[in-house]
């Protein structure tokens, strides 16, 4: 379907939704060049004869409900509400509620402000799309006798596929990325579900107890609409250091107060070789391969290290080391410094706090 049919159809959903909330007298018969229903503005105030009350100082402002993330955004198909409150509240009140989809003004309607107390009024609205993009909604309150112009703009709302995956681009994809930055994961931000962007995801899935894969759908989103899936730190009064849980197969480098710097998928030690847990400081980096295959290495007690390596399963899969995707290793080993500590545990109860003489990759 072309652009332009996406937005016509975007545009008659919106309408349509317009109409339910609103009542039926507040549309006009005419329409916009686009083909949407459009609203002929109030007419302008008579002036006041002399003597007369100046009108009113008003304000108005629109708050969402039903989106989630920061910035907000809703699945495609989802339908977002619009709150907005009119102080003071004058009986007989109207505002025009105009809405955008990506630029281009695809619904417009007249509301009634009803009273809320406390001197204020309300009015919601409704809307969604069928399509990614972003959505803008305004109101304006024209001039009458009692009060004068005023005007509110809601917050953008980016409408998204909840189904993405390897070589998916666009809009919904950097809302991805987005949300996942927020919460600290090591994530590329140009809008291409690249294998950066798959890593990143599969650190995600690990922390939330999904299913792990490099894809995204709506219970992903959902759960980023609600800002879960943070990673939890044990130890905040180590300072800037590594955290290596063994339960989730993810680490996290830590800045001084406990604050999450960046989070990355890893597979530890395999049950036959399983990896050391306790508190350690990092004691030798070396830069590049090595003829293990190991890639940027920081070790952290004897042959144990953080490394990258060519292989990273979602799963314990090492001899004992913490073994990271080769693209993330250099970003480690450059933020890892000489003396770093290193703390390693497993909420499940797996891991060795014996150290093997033979650890590796």
């Amino acid at each position: 379907m072309s652009g332009l049919r996406r937005l016509m159809s975007a545009s008659a959903l919106l309408a349509a939704m317009l109409c339910v909330a609103c009542p039926p007298a507040a549309l006009a018969a005419s329409g916009t060049a686009e083909g949407t229903p459009a609203l002929s503005p109030p007419k302008e105030a008579v002036p006041a004869p002399a003597g007369a009350p100046v009108p009113a100082a008003g304000r108005m402002t629109l708050s969402l409900q039903r989106v989630g993330g920061s910035p907000p955004f809703a699945l495609a198909g989802h339908r977002v509400h619009v709150v907005g409150t009119v102080a003071p509240y004058v009986p007989g009140q109207t505002v025009k509620i105009s809405i955008y989809l990506q630029g281009r003004r695809v619904a417009v309607a007249i509301h009634s402000v009803l009273p809320a107390g406390h001197g204020k009024g309300q009015f919601r609205v409704a809307f969604t799309s069928r399509y990614p993009g972003v959505l803008d909604v305004r109101a304006a309150h024209y001039a009458t006798e009692q009060q004068r112009a005023f005007k509110a703009r809601a917050p953008l709302v980016r409408f998204v596929w909840p189904d993405l995956g390897p070589g998916s681009t666009g809009l919904s994809v950097s809302v991805l990325q987005s949300e996942l930055a927020e919460l600290h994961f090591a994530v590329p931000l140009d809008g291409v579900f690249d294998e950066g962007t798959g890593r990143a995801l599969i650190a995600y899935r690990k922390i939330t107890g999904l299913e792990r894969t490099p894809y995204a759908d709506r219970q992903v989103f959902d759960l980023l609409a609600r800002g879960e899936g943070g990673f939890h730190v044990h130890y905040p009064g180590d300072g800037r250091h590594v955290e290596a849980d063994l339960t989730t197969q993810v680490l996290a480098e830590i800045e001084p107060g406990g604050h999450v710097r960046a989070i990355y998928t890893m597979s530890s030690g395999k049950p036959s070789t399983p990896t050391v847990v306790g508190r350690f400081r990092v004691y030798l980096k070396t830069p590049g391969e090595n003829s293990e295959g190991m890639v940027d290495s920081n070790y952290f007690i004897r042959g144990y290290a953080i490394h990258g390596y060519a292989e990273v399963p979602t799963y314990p899969a090492s001899h004992g080391c913490l073994r990271v995707p080769i693209p993330d290793a250099p970003w480690i080993y450059a933020w890892v410094q000489y003396g770093t500590i290193v703390d390693v545990y497993n909420e499940g109860g797996g891991g060795s706090s014996r150290v093997l003489p033979n650890a590796g990759p």
